[in-house]
């Protein structure tokens, strides 16, 4: 296609989301789910072998596979063009409200294509609880907080006068319904562009509007949005996660960009080729630098508006790969680069919508970046390639993939390994009496006092195990605490005798987040070794139950241990701190401290309040999370174990002319051989350190 027919409409008239170039990068999402698809069928093979015990853990595991919704956080700054890119994403431009007030901090998440009951809402709106609306607007969120403790009377009072603004308008807007809002849940049967506006888009104009009506009615006092919808290009469910922009005046955005990070493996950085990386995304670098590299990609978006992209980015390319080096970010995470605006001309319906400056950008791109893979593209093709999307989809499906998809599914061949091993070690108890071999099995009551022995022990193993290493990860975390504090002390003392008390003093929190990350990775391991060998105990454990309750020798039989659960990044690490914020309040406390001894136990006391709550937050709830999760792993495993056992219990006291009824006698031989079929096909794909 010659470069001069790019915005030629060329009469593509397919709904944007129906696009057939959408499912341009998504190949490795496709593979992932064909992969799911057999595993489903082998499991449906294993129902037809294990009756209705083995259909019901059949089904739920298949369940669990359906349900499986990788999720991907979308953060940046304000007016990156974020939210316009995930609007791209989904093929719909006009879903999410791209220019909203600074205010709203609503967390957006796209579910696309998530299994729903029948009459289950397809949006869901949770408001901020009386708690953390009182945190805001009576302490001035965290900035209020921070100012508060450093005694910045001028900057508190500021934050107070606009907090105070918003409130008034909000009580307004909302009337005496205000109070009763908060920390309600709003659920809707069908989503609609009028009730995404209500909720995320903040407007000012109330004025004259019948209240069903009012755009950003419920914005000032949202906090999250769920919504549901389809996306036929995309294989199989997925999450996009959209966060407001972190550079608000009140960081209250900080931490909700926080928890949503927590919650997913997979991080978009939306940064723009205006401003690249600057000082005002030291907040973002923070963030990302505690999330692993491969986890971390960064979309450079608005390409459009530069006047010779092709020889702009390189250079923009380079800036942000030196800036993530000078302030640890991550190392050589994938950048790539491309349009929101593009990619959803290229959705519409016709091309000559674009305006031509950013056409002139889009020929100046095409020169330098196409190649011959995209000769034979038809427009619409064409820019949607150009605008980046495609290359996005193609990282982001490798990384799950490679990651949370590649371990689902390998928990989940370890779960039907042990379904087969269950269902085998049942036919054969089965079979031998059939054959009218007395089997010598365990009373019911005596095995199932032994189960609740051998999960009791397991229990008590995992939690001594895991007490060892939070305490010693308490210990180093709590010494990399007081080495910082230390450090910053002296180095403060130094800069007084050097420099008086005039020149403002400045430090840098970044090796107390380093020294933390550190620490962090350490737990990390220790506990992956810890889980790793109370679960191989466990099964063990249990493998020698089932030839001591039943003394059935079952051949290719073994219990296949869970995986250690994946520990979520330490995003909380990322969290801004009073000496990140080296701005007019902290010149503030400096003048009004007086004398060496002031600035000594002002700074200290300051500072190791400012640092507490994250030292708290790894110590304690991270902690406690872990070790949830552990638990809940070894709990489930062994019900699932126990409902096997009890099975086999079960059939081995069934009347011998029941048992020919249920099973028969001639598809024996029949059903060895599947045995045989399915345990091949499932350890062939289960990695060996399994």
């Amino acid at each position: 296609m010659k470069m001069e027919e790019l915005t030629k409409g060329d009469g593509y008239k397919v709904p944007a989301a129906h696009h057939p170039f959408m499912r341009l990068g998504l190949e490795k999402l496709e593979a992932f789910h064909d992969e799911v698809t057999d595993l489903e069928a082998t499991l449906a093979d294993v129902v037809k072998l294990g009756g209705s015990e083995a259909e019901k853990k059949a089904g739920k595991l298949i369940k669990q596979l359906r349900m499986f919704e990788p999720s991907i956080t979308m953060i940046g700054q304000i007016k990156s063009g974020k939210t316009s890119l995930v609007n791209a994403m989904v093929g719909r431009p006009d879903l999410l409200p791209a220019d909203v007030n600074p205010w709203t901090s609503v967390v957006t998440s796209l579910h696309l294509n998530a299994p729903l009951p029948v009459d289950a809402p397809t949006a869901t709106f949770q408001f901020f609880s009386q708690g953390e609306w009182d945190h805001l607007v009576e302490n001035g969120g965290r900035i209020g907080e921070l100012s508060a403790r450093a005694g910045a009377d001028e900057e508190l009072e500021k934050v107070r006068v606009q907090i105070a603004e918003m409130r008034d308008k909000t009580k307004a807007r909302l009337g005496r319904k205000f109070e009763l809002l908060l920390g309600q849940k709003h659920s809707y049967a069908e989503l609609n562009d009028d009730l995404v506006q209500r909720y995320v888009c903040m407007g000012d104009d109330f004025e004259d509007m019948e209240e069903e009506d009012q755009q950003g009615q419920f914005a000032d006092i949202t906090k999250s949005a769920d919504l549901y919808l389809k996306a036929d290009a995309i294989p199989m469910p997925l999450c996009l996660r959209d966060t407001p922009g972190v550079n608000d005046t009140f960081m209250m955005r900080e931490q909700i960009t926080i928890n949503a990070l927590r919650d997913s493996r997979i991080c978009v950085v939306v940064l723009s080729a205006h401003q690249a990386l600057t000082s005002m995304d030291m907040g973002l670098i923070r963030l990302i630098a505690n999330v692993k590299s491969r986890e971390v990609i960064i979309f450079v978006n608005r390409i459009d508006e530069l006047s010779n992209p092709g020889e702009q980015v390189p250079e923009i390319r380079d800036s942000i790969l030196q800036t993530l080096a000078d302030n640890n970010g991550p190392e050589q995470p994938e950048l790539i680069f491309g349009s929101a605006y593009w990619a959803n001309i290229a959705l519409s319906e016709n091309l000559n919508d674009i305006v031509s400056e950013s056409a002139e950008a889009m020929f100046n791109w095409a020169e330098a970046s196409l190649d011959a893979d995209t000769a034979g593209m038809e427009s619409n093709e064409l820019v949607w390639h150009l605008s980046g999307v495609p290359q996005l989809y193609r990282a982001l499906s490798e990384r799950i993939a490679e990651g949370p998809g590649a371990e689902v599914l390998s928990a989940s061949r370890k779960r039907a390994l042990n379904l087969v091993g269950g269902v085998r070690a049942s036919n054969s108890m089965v079979s031998m009496r059939l054959d009218g071999e007395q089997a010598q099995v365990m009373p019911p009551h005596e095995l199932m006092r032994h189960l609740e022995t051998l999960e009791t022990d397991n229990l008590k193993y995992l939690n001594d195990r895991l007490d060892i290493v939070f305490q010693q990860f308490g210990s180093r975390v709590d010494q990399s605490h007081k080495r910082f504090l230390d450090r910053a002390l002296e180095s403060l003392l130094q800069h007084l005798e050097n420099n008086g008390e005039d020149e403002v003093w400045q430090y840098s929190p970044d090796g107390l987040r380093m020294l933390l990350r550190t620490s962090y990775q350490v737990m990390r391991r220790n506990v992956a070794s810890a889980c790793d060998q109370v679960f191989n105990s466990a099964a063990q454990d249990l493998a020698d139950t089932y030839r001591s309750a039943f003394g059935v020798q079952v051949e290719n039989f073994a219990i296949t241990p869970p995986a250690s659960p994946e520990i979520p990044a330490p995003v909380q690490l990322g969290k801004t701190i009073a000496l990140d914020l080296q701005t007019s309040w902290w010149k503030g406390w400096w003048k009004r401290r007086k004398g060496y001894r002031a600035f000594a136990s002002g700074f200290y006391d300051l500072i190791e309040a400012e640092t507490a709550p994250i030292v708290d937050e790894l110590k304690v709830r991270q902690a406690e999370d872990i070790r949830g999760m552990a638990e809940r792993e070894l709990r489930d495993f062994l019900a699932e174990q126990r409902g096997f056992l009890t099975d086999i219990s079960e059939k081995s006291s069934v009347n011998v002319d029941d048992l020919e009824d249920i099973f028969g006698i001639t598809a024996q031989q029949e059903r060895e051989e599947l045995f045989d079929y399915i345990f091949e096909e499932l350890s062939d794909n289960v990695p060996a350190e399994a």
